[in-house]
């Protein structure tokens, strides 16, 4: 269920995951990046079960570069990225 509008909304806005000292701030590289979730080996999850990354935090989640913050704080990160890119796409109308 690709959704092109919440993957275009991503452009311009600022990182939603912010995983210090990695994130770059550059909101012209933040993209939407997808989550895990039970959607299965090389399956994306669903565009609303993603979060606004810059292009270095999206680095990090998806393990191309390595980080010495404890996984357990990224996976806080994602939870709390999650929140505020679903607030952000309520408040665009993109989502109910």
């Amino acid at each position: 269920m690709p959704s092109t509008k919440l993957r275009q909304a991503a452009k311009g806005e600022d990182c939603t995951l912010r995983l210090y000292p990695h994130c770059n701030g550059d909101p012209e590289t933040v993209v939407l990046c997808h989550l895990p979730s039970h959607a299965g080996m090389a399956r994306k999850s669903p565009d609303w079960w993603g979060v606004y990354g810059c292009s270095c935090c999206h680095d990090v989640i998806d393990g191309r570069c390595k980080t010495e913050i404890p996984k357990v704080e990224v996976e806080r990160s994602k939870l709390r990225a999650l929140f505020e890119t679903q607030t952000r796409m309520r408040d665009k109308g993109l989502i109910r």
